[in-house]
């Protein structure tokens, strides 16, 4: 059976137990900065030099139970955080992600956008970036579909 889909605008303020919801907490969130209803913190297992996370302060699972002003937001701040990873690290490209289930790798139940920084040889072939996420995905087999 699937499990129920998030209802828009579904969520609790502040979940005790979740890590994101503590983010003026720097024991456990190293916060690079806040807007009025998202925030940008370092993960604390970067992939890669640079990598940053966005996260409503709002406890809310999923990407599509964001309302109108924190998806705004949401932009703002990744634009925000990519200028300032651009300045200091100067990454070839990026990959950006989100996590939308446990089916899909979500770990914490709290929405949180990857903005990972990539860098030139960082894999060996990076084509097709997060189509590897499933087996099937080699580029090398693509022109023969």
């Amino acid at each position: 059976m699937r499990p129920a889909m998030a209802k828009e605008n579904e969520a609790e303020p502040v979940n005790a137990d979740c890590l994101f919801c503590h983010f003026d907490d720097s024991s456990v969130n190293d916060v690079l900065f806040k807007g009025n209803e998202i925030y940008v913190r370092w993960d604390n297992f970067p992939a890669a030099k640079g990598h940053v996370e966005v996260v409503p302060k709002r406890h809310v699972e999923s990407y599509f139970s964001l309302t109108a002003s924190e998806h705004a937001e949401v932009y703002a701040l990744i634009k925000r955080a990519w200028r300032r990873i651009q300045d200091q690290f100067q990454p070839d490209g990026y990959t950006i992600g989100v996590n939308e289930g446990q089916a899909a790798g979500r770990t914490i139940d709290h929405l949180h956008i990857h903005l990972i920084p990539r860098y030139e040889g960082d894999v060996a072939d990076p084509r097709g970036g997060i189509r590897h996420v499933l087996p099937g995905t080699n580029p090398d087999e693509w022109l023969g579909r």
